[in-house]
């Protein structure tokens, strides 16, 4: 049954928020955890004589959902 007429762009605005929401909530989960996993390695690494404090460290992160054919990979370098 089709939506009455003003309803149809009522739910798809109302659809577009909840998804960014949904969206963003992702995004903070996986900065902080991020954050708090490389800090711990980078911390270790430094310790251990693995790394050195300036220099230039090689990182990548692929984020992917197989459901919607999903796979990007993206590459940053992080300078200590």
């Amino acid at each position: 049954m089709p939506l009455p007429a003003g309803e149809g762009l009522l739910w798809r605005m109302t659809s577009e928020r909840e998804l960014k929401a949904a969206i963003d909530k992702f995004l903070r989960n996986v900065s902080f955890t991020a954050q708090r996993e490389i800090e711990k390695a980078v911390r270790q690494a430094l310790a251990a004589g693995k790394l050195k404090s300036g220099e230039n460290l090689a990182t990548a992160v692929t984020l992917s959902s197989p459901k919607i054919g999903l796979e990007v990979t993206i590459h940053q370098k992080i300078e200590l």
